[in-house]
């Protein structure tokens, strides 16, 4: 899931920047409305998390100009508390609203409702609960099982698993993992990849008899039922 942070304070936005990549969202930021607008018209995101009060062209405004090209989720955040604020937000198009201060695990679970809420209409064609032999993984409440049991997965190693699966049967290199995964280019000094696969197959594959995830030499990665 990609997210778009609009937000003028280059300290908040770096703590919500850092705060939903570790809760295993790609996260861009812009701080300024102008770019904000321009982003969220070019790319497609799954969700703005928009300020309110933004140099330039405030968040209603931004909100406004989106909201004539497209109907990506919104959720504002401002310092103003006043009903009519909160309304005047929400009947512009605004899916949700947020007064700072906030707690961040409100943050994290509004997003998921909003991302719930708008998955199935966003992404008709394309399955919410991805499977491979026994193995399944519900990409809106984030949670994979295999034989019944629940894998006990990091943000990262549940994007991992949803990566491979969507392209289960391809050889994945880890130059793309780490595009996809990470939003990282690829270091061959740093062994991340490597380290997150160990660590999936360890709680994927150790504890069950037949083995999903298979490293292929020299090329990469892939999810796939082997026989024996």
């Amino acid at each position: 899931m990609k997210i778009l942070v609009i937000e003028d304070s280059v300290k908040m936005a770096e703590y919500l920047r850092k705060g939903l990549c570790e809760e295993g969202y790609v996260v861009d930021v812009a701080n300024s409305g102008i770019d904000g607008l321009h982003m969220a018209i070019e790319i497609d995101y799954d969700l703005l998390v928009l300020d309110g009060m933004l140099p330039g062209i405030d968040g209603l405004a931004v909100l406004a100009a989106l909201r004539q090209s497209k109907q990506t989720p919104v959720l504002m955040l401002t310092a103003r508390g006043q009903v009519e604020d909160r309304v005047k937000g929400l009947q512009g198009g605004a899916d949700d609203y947020l007064v700072k201060p906030f707690a961040f695990s409100e943050l994290v679970a509004r997003i998921q409702v909003l991302l719930r809420r708008s998955g199935g209409q966003r992404n008709a064609g394309e399955p919410t609960v991805l499977k491979v032999a026994d193995l399944d993984a519900d990409l809106l409440r984030r949670k994979a099982t295999r034989s019944g049991q629940r894998l006990d997965l990091t943000a990262k190693e549940f994007n991992l698993l949803s990566l491979l699966l969507r392209r289960q049967g391809e050889v994945l290199s880890r130059t793309e993992l780490a595009e996809q995964v990470w939003d990282m280019h690829f270091d061959s000094e740093t062994n991340v990849v490597e380290v997150a696969i160990r660590r999936l197959r360890s709680k994927l594959d150790q504890p069950f008899e037949r083995p999903l995830l298979h490293t292929v030499r020299g090329m990469g990665y892939v999810l796939e039922v082997r026989e024996p």
